[in-house]
C-alpha cells in the first residue's frame, strides 16, 4: 500500500505524480508549459505503466494548469478543483494576458468540483480534500494520513506563504485557513508545494515568519 510521489518541475513549478502498487496514478497541477515538458510527464506514465484516474487541480492559476488540455485529452479525463477558481477568477486567457504571455491552446474546464471534506481514490490511496483559500478563491490542498503528507499548492510554502495580491487573494483569510487547516496536522507532515523544496509541518510552525 505505499504510495509513491514523483515531482516535475516545470518553469519553477512543480507538477506531482502520485501512484501505488495498482500502478493506479494521480496528476495533481499539471504545469506543462510545452510540448517537452508534455513528453516527459508522458514518458514517465507510459514507462510505469500507469493509468492516471484524477487530475487534480490545487488552484487554477495559469502556471498550474497549462498542462491541463495535454493531460485532459492524452489521459481521458477532466480536471477536478473547487468550483470558486472558476466563477471568482479569469480564465487562463485573460490570467496570461496580465504577464504578457499567450497561449493558443486553451485550458479545459473543471469536470469534478471538489469541497472541504471531499475524498479522492486511486489505487489504494484516499486523499482529503482541505479548503485553504485566500492565495486564490478555491485553493484546494490534498493531504493523505497515511503517507503523512499534504499537498498545498501556493498556499504554504518551505519559509514562505503564497501571495494575495492576485484575483480575488486575501492575506488574512490566508493565513486563518493555514492556522485552522494545516498547522493542525501533525508535525512530522511533509509540505509538498506548488514550488520549490519540501518542508514539514513541524518546520513551518518553528520558522515560517508569517505563522509565528
Amino acid at each position: 500500500m505505499k504510495i509513491r510521489i514523483f515531482t516535475f518541475n516545470f518553469v519553477s513549478e512543480n507538477t506531482y505524480v502520485l501512484y501505488d502498487e495498482t500502478e493506479e496514478a494521480v496528476i495533481i497541477d499539471c504545469g506543462c508549459y510545452d510540448p517537452e515538458e508534455q513528453q516527459m510527464l508522458k514518458s514517465f506514465i507510459t514507462k510505469n505503466n500507469l493509468t492516471v484516474k484524477h487530475l487534480l487541480n490545487t488552484h487554477l492559476h495559469f502556471d498550474h494548469v497549462l498542462g491541463n488540455a495535454f493531460a485532459a485529452e492524452t489521459f481521458n479525463l477532466k480536471p477536478e478543483g473547487n468550483i470558486r477558481e472558476e466563477t471568482e477568477m479569469p480564465g487562463l486567457q485573460q490570467q496570461i494576458a496580465r504577464f504578457g504571455m499567450r497561449r493558443e491552446r486553451l485550458s479545459v474546464p473543471l469536470g469534478r468540483y471538489l469541497e472541504e471534506g471531499d475524498t479522492v481514490t486511486f489505487g489504494n490511496q484516499t486523499l482529503h480534500c482541505l479548503l485553504v483559500p485566500g492565495h486564490s478563491p478555491g485553493s484546494l490542498c490534498f493531504y493523505s494520513k497515511e503517507k503523512k503528507c499534504v499537498f498545498t499548492g501556493d498556499a504554504l510554502f518551505q519559509g514562505s506563504i503564497g501571495r494575495t495580491d492576485l484575483w480575488a487573494g486575501n492575506f488574512n483569510m490566508l493565513i486563518s485557513a493555514i492556522r485552522s487547516k494545516l498547522l493542525t496536522l501533525p508535525d512530522d507532515t511533509v509540505v509538498y508545494p506548488g514550488h520549490g523544496p519540501s518542508t514539514t509541518i513541524g518546520e513551518e510552525k518553528k520558522h515560517n515568519q508569517y505563522l509565528r
